[in-house]
C-alpha cells in the first residue's frame, strides 16, 4: 500500500516523471483516493439541497434570492474550467486536486459558520472553485492510476463515486437536517471534516509533473486535440444530456416530489430524490459489460423515456410514476456519463487528458447554468407543469441527437 522510494523514477505517462514525497501511496490506493475526490464533487454540489428551504424560512429569503444562490455555483464552476481547465496537465494532478480540495473545504467551513445570506454566496463560490479544479484532474488521475486494471474500471468507478457522493448529500444531509441538532450547520461541519481528511490523503499521492511544464503555468482556454475532436463531440452530447438531468430532478423534480409527498421531513424528501443517485450507481456496475456504443445508446433511450414518464407523472400527479421516472433517468445518466468518459479516455493522449476532460465537464455545467434559470423563469411565469414539459422535451431531443451520434461510433467491447 505504501511506497517509500529514494529517488525520482519514470512514470507510466510518456514524457512525465513521478516525484515521490517521503511516504507515497501506491497505484491502487491512489486510484481509490482519486475516486474519493470525484465523489466529493457531487457531494459538494448537492450539499445544501436539503437546507435551502430552511434558509428561506430562517432568513426570509425570496425565491429569486434562492435561485441566485443556486446559480452562483455553476457560474463559478464554468469560469474556473474556462480559465484553469488545463492546469493539471501543467502542474500535475495532485497539486491541482489539493488546490481544489482546499477551496471546497473553505466553502464547507463557511456554510458551517454561516449566519447571513451573504455567507451562502461566498461559500457556494468557493465550492464552485473546488469542483472546477478537481473534477477533470481527479477523473484523469483515476485512469492513470488504473495500472493493470480493466480498461473500463476507471470510468465505472468514477460514475459510481459520483452517485455515492450525490446519494450521501441527499440522504445523510436529510437525516442530519431533520433529526440532529444545528440543522443549518452540522451537515457542513461533517462535510468540512471529510474534505479535510481527503486533503490529507491526497497529499500522499504520487506527484506527476510534465517535463514540458518546467517553464511554469500560464492560463489558457481548455482545448481538445484535433485527432480527438470527433470523439469529443459525441461525448459532449452524452455529457450535456446527462448533466441536464440535474436541473429536472433536483430543481423542478424536487418541487414536484415535495408537492406529491406534502411532507416537511427532509429525510423523506432527500430519500425520494436519492433514488436517482442510487439507481445511477447500481446501473454503472451492472452496465460495465456493455460496449461503449451500446451503453451510450441505451443511456440516451432511458433518458428520453424517463423524461416522458416525468411529464406524465406531473400531469397525473402520480408518485409511483415519479419514482419510476427518477429511476429511469438515473439509469440514463449513469450510462451516458460512463460512455462519455470512455470515449474521451480512449481518444485523448495522456498529456492532454486533464484539459480535455475539463472541457467536457465545462460543457455539462454550462448546459446546467443555461437551462436552470430558463426553466426557473418559465415555472414562475407559466407554472411548474409547463416548465417540466419544456425541460423534458429539451432533454428528449438531446437524447435523440446523442443516439444518432452514438450510432456512428465503432462498436468496441468494454474492457
Amino acid at each position: 500500500m505504501i511506497e517509500v522510494p529514494c529517488s525520482t523514477v519514470p512514470a507510466n505517462r510518456g514524457s512525465a516523471t513521478r516525484r515521490y514525497t517521503l511516504v507515497t501511496l501506491d497505484s491502487r490506493a491512489s486510484f481509490w483516493v482519486s475516486a474519493g475526490v470525484v465523489a466529493h464533487t457531487l457531494w459538494t454540489s448537492a450539499a445544501p439541497a436539503m437546507t435551502y428551504r430552511l434558509y428561506a424560512r430562517e432568513w426570509h429569503l425570496t425565491s429569486t434570492t434562492t435561485a441566485e444562490i443556486f446559480a452562483i455555483y455553476p457560474i463559478v464552476v464554468v469560469s474556473v474550467l474556462i480559465l484553469f481547465g488545463g492546469l493539471s496537465d501543467q502542474i500535475g494532478r495532485r497539486a491541482t486536486m489539493l488546490l481544489g480540495l482546499g477551496a471546497s473545504f473553505l466553502g464547507a467551513l463557511i456554510l458551517a459558520l454561516a449566519n447571513d445570506v451573504s455567507w451562502l454566496f461566498v461559500a457556494r463560490a468557493f465550492m464552485g472553485v473546488g469542483v472546477g479544479l478537481t473534477a477533470g484532474p481527479a477523473t484523469a488521475a483515476m485512469v492513470e492510476f488504473n495500472e493493470g486494471g480493466a480498461p473500463r474500471r476507471a470510468s465505472v468507478v468514477a460514475t459510481a463515486a459520483q452517485a455515492a457522493g450525490f446519494a450521501a448529500a441527499l440522504i445523510l444531509g436529510g437525516t442530519l437536517t431533520q433529526y440532529a441538532p444545528w440543522p443549518l450547520h452540522l451537515v457542513f461541519w461533517l462535510l468540512a471534516l471529510l474534505i479535510a481528511a481527503l486533503f490529507i490523503v491526497t497529499w500522499f499521492l504520487p506527484q506527476q509533473v510534465e517535463r514540458d511544464a518546467a517553464g511554469g503555468w500560464t492560463p489558457s482556454l481548455p482545448s481538445v486535440p484535433q485527432r480527438a475532436r470527433k470523439a469529443f463531440m459525441v461525448a459532449a452530447f452524452a455529457m450535456i444530456t446527462a448533466y441536464t438531468h440535474g436541473v429536472m430532478i433536483l430543481s423542478l423534480g424536487g418541487q414536484i416530489a415535495h408537492d406529491l409527498v406534502q411532507s416537511p421531513n427532509t429525510l423523506i424528501n432527500g430519500s425520494i430524490l436519492a433514488v436517482f443517485a442510487i439507481t445511477s450507481g447500481v446501473v454503472s456496475l451492472l452496465g460495465k459489460s456493455l460496449s461503449t456504443r451500446v451503453a451510450m445508446i441505451v443511456g440516451a433511450a432511458a433518458s428520453g423515456a424517463g423524461m416522458g414518464l416525468l411529464a406524465i407523472a406531473t400531469a397525473l400527479h402520480g408518485m409511483s410514476l415519479f419514482l419510476s421516472a427518477t429511476a429511469m433517468t438515473g439509469a440514463g445518466y449513469s450510462l451516458l456519463f460512463l460512455s462519455a468518459l470512455e470515449v474521451i479516455n480512449r481518444a485523448t493522449p495522456v498529456e492532454r487528458r486533464g484539459g480535455t476532460l475539463s472541457a467536457l465537464y465545462l460543457l455539462g455545467y454550462l448546459a446546467v447554468g443555461i437551462l436552470a434559470p430558463i426553466l426557473g423563469r418559465v415555472a414562475t411565469v407559466n407554472g411548474l407543469g409547463f416548465a417540466v414539459y419544456l425541460g423534458a422535451a429539451v432533454i428528449a431531443a438531446l437524447s435523440v441527437a446523442t443516439i444518432g451520434l452514438a450510432l456512428g461510433l465503432r462498436g468496441t467491447a468494454s474492457g
